[in-house]
């Protein structure tokens, strides 16, 4: 087989403090990589946050390089077939679906402002594990819905987005895949991560969906990692 002939395929490993892009060969080999560092906000104790556009722009800044190493190695970028992404999984995005820019700062998963709203969901739901059976997790600071739930309380353009009908959530993957291709979905992995999806039949939940307050067409499709 020719050089030109080779095929590869990518990977976007967007993680909480650098993203990386990685170029694959057949037998899965690293050809190419490119990673750049990036420094999370800490506005008051305990809150963690990053304004999507940069996280967006270290992956474009990532991809750029690694494809320049690529390139110099002698191959063409259109040898890369496929392209997938591996994210910090409860990070949560809003942002606008009319004019595609986020409405506030990410929260990060580590970030614990939401302590005092998870002790009041905790005490209205009568147990922590109270949906447990249906989404396979516990309330707590650490997952998607109750920063989704934060952001619906404290953010004024949140919640003037929701009025209007624009408002958008999404972990990382959906952000990355919406500004990077205007499809706007989620995978099972990361959906499962948001305290809103039904383990059993892979969808959103309404029951949890009317405890935390989020809109199904707030979110995003759930789709397979294959597709």
């Amino acid at each position: 087989m020719s050089k030109a002939d080779e095929v590869f395929v990518g990977s976007i490993d967007q993680g909480t403090s650098s993203t990386r892009f990685l170029i694959f060969n057949v037998k899965g080999q690293i050809v190419a990589s490119h990673q750049c560092e990036y420094q999370n906000h800490y506005a008051k104790a305990g809150w963690v946050e990053k304004d999507p556009n940069e996280i967006l722009d270290s992956v474009e800044t990532a991809v750029v390089g690694a494809c320049r190493r690529f390139n110099s190695l002698g191959y063409d970028a259109k040898q890369i077939k496929s392209v997938g992404i591996t994210n910090q999984r409860e990070t949560t995005v809003a942002f606008d679906s009319e004019t595609g820019q986020p409405l506030t700062n990410a929260i990060i998963w580590n970030d614990v402002r939401t302590k005092e709203l998870v002790h009041k969901l905790i005490a209205e739901a009568g147990s922590a594990s109270r949906f447990a059976t249906i989404n396979g997790l516990p309330i707590t600071t650490y997952f998607s819905a109750v920063k989704m739930r934060w952001m619906l309380e404290n953010v004024p353009e949140v919640q003037a987005a929701r009025e209007r009908g624009t408002l958008r959530f999404g972990t990382i993957d959906t952000w990355l895949i919406y500004k990077l291709t205007g499809n706007y979905v989620t995978d099972v992995t990361n959906a499962s991560r948001t305290m809103l999806m039904d383990i059993k039949t892979f969808q959103w939940s309404q029951e949890c969906l009317d405890f935390f307050g989020v809109k199904q067409g707030e979110l995003p499709e759930i789709r397979s990692s294959a597709e």
